[in-house]
């Protein structure tokens, strides 16, 4: 059996598994996965208040934050563009997701009050905000303010 190794995003029938994984011709054949040229990476960091500190205060690159609940039907639309965002800005701006549920004593602080919420922090400080579902060019138009 030859083995090699997939270091793309693979899709298995309608699953996604953004891991690499060792799979085989006939696995190949078998399950019909087919392999999109991506490269595997983390497309946003996960915010949670063990590390907002760290990775949003303290940050050396502006931070794009998106305030999301699981259950709100605006901030899953906004998925995607958060996704394509962190894609594209990847090493000059810092973005990522937090869950308002589940932090909400970081969402308190910063007076979140409707989801989603998209915040650019630099230098510790909100500088940048946008209330709601936007669509991409709104949030880029608020990086480049903040890279120029």
């Amino acid at each position: 059996v030859f083995s090699y190794q997939v270091n793309y995003f693979c899709v298995l029938d309608i699953f996604f598994l953004p891991h690499i994984i060792n799979v085989s011709i006939e696995e190949i054949n078998e399950k019909r996965i087919i392999c999109m040229k991506r490269k595997v990476r983390i497309m946003e960091y996960k915010f949670t208040k063990e590390n907002f500190q760290e990775e949003v205060l303290n940050s050396k690159e502006p931070v794009l934050v998106d305030f999301y609940a699981d259950w709100c039907m605006p901030c899953q639309m906004m998925g995607p563009v958060v996704e394509k965002l962190a894609d594209q800005y990847e090493g000059s701006v810092k973005v990522g997701k937090i869950n308002i549920n589940e932090q909400e004593e970081i969402a308190a602080k910063y007076h979140v009050m409707s989801i989603p919420y998209f915040a650019v922090f630099q230098n510790g400080q909100i500088v940048e905000s946008v209330v709601g579902a936007a669509p991409k060019e709104i949030l880029e138009e608020k990086l480049n303010k903040v890279l120029a």
